[in-house]
């Protein structure tokens, strides 16, 4: 069943707010479920993670119109930012914000720091590393495998921007596609990538390598707001335990048919199945929503049945 990957269209950004100096950074944790619309404004401040006054903004539904108020607030371009963690200005891939933000967190923005392009011969068929992105273009580096054949590359770290891959320009691609162009390259041959490392403040910190792959905790314990591509943005309770478990069970199953853990692409199958109501259903919506992948029909009766008893509380 091969499945097509449409890009989503990039939101209008709004008008940014100014700079606040010295204004204290928050911390929080998060929890999904019932929905509701923001009753008030709401309002989040923000840093550049290597060191800057404090922004705000507010009023933003999108990826895309958040990092432009970024941009706006600290004068920079919105193609500078790489991605933001929450609550932390370190390169930490289990603080990554994604498609919720709590409404207490506090957003850090890694822009653009030093190129590099990197050779490597690929010695197995797996290179032991992890791929996601930031849902406007950029594809980087989530976990690197001990002992893999990138972690031979002491220059390639947690966190780097993958701008090309044996010369072709991936800017725009989706992380799935990116590790499939990797994949695909040839066993016992070298190939050449160009990185774009997130900038740093002067502390030099050892290496970064990984983040749990399955054991992830996805939230618990307060409201968060979800970004949306299309539509305004809602203020939600964060994900149950039992969408949790269910999440790592498709990650599961990913690892079993496709040889990947991916936990940002298990959540989008789950997302895409949990309010489908039979397997047919289930089908069409993975073709709308992912692509390039042709998903056996057993792998997608499997999936199906993990997020069938998850709406049952299995």
């Amino acid at each position: 069943m091969p499945l097509r990957l449409r890009g989503k269209k990039k939101a209008k950004s709004k008008e940014t707010a100014g700079l606040v100096e010295g204004e204290p950074t928050g911390a929080g944790g998060g929890s999904l479920s019932a929905s509701r619309a923001p009753a008030r404004r709401l309002v989040f401040h923000a840093q550049l993670a290597h060191g800057s006054a404090t922004g705000r903004v507010e009023g933003f539904s999108s990826i895309q119109e958040l990092y432009a108020q970024i941009a706006g607030a600290f004068e920079i371009s919105p193609s500078e930012i790489l991605y933001c963690t929450l609550n932390t200005p370190k390169i930490d891939m289990e603080r990554l914000l994604g498609g919720q933000l709590g409404l207490e967190d506090f957003i850090f923005a890694h822009v653009k720091g030093i190129k590099k392009e990197v050779n490597v011969y690929k010695s197995e068929d797996s290179l032991g590393l992890t791929i996601t992105d930031n849902g406007v273009g950029y594809a980087f580096i989530k976990r690197i495998k001990d002992g893999g054949v990138i972690d031979s590359v002491k220059t390639i770290c947690v966190g780097d921007h993958i701008e090309s891959i044996n010369g072709e320009n991936i800017v725009g691609w989706r992380h799935y596609d990116v590790a499939k162009k990797l994949k695909e390259l040839k066993k016992e041959e070298l190939f050449t990538m160009k990185l774009i490392e997130p900038k740093k403040a002067f502390e030099i910190e050892p290496r970064s390598k990984a983040g749990k792959s399955s054991g992830e905790k996805i939230g618990c314990g307060r409201a968060t707001l979800r970004l949306r591509s299309k539509g305004p943005a809602t203020v939600e309770e964060m994900p149950s335990e039992t969408k949790a478990k269910a999440i790592e069970k498709i990650d599961d199953v990913l690892e079993l048919y496709m040889g990947i853990r991916d936990i940002d692409l298990a959540t989008t199958m789950f997302e895409a199945g949990k309010d489908k109501v039979n397997p047919d259903e289930f089908a069409v919506a993975l073709d709308e929503t992912l692509g390039d992948f042709a998903f056996p029909d057993e792998f997608v009766f499997d999936v199906w049945g993990v997020i069938g008893d998850a709406k049952r509380g299995l």
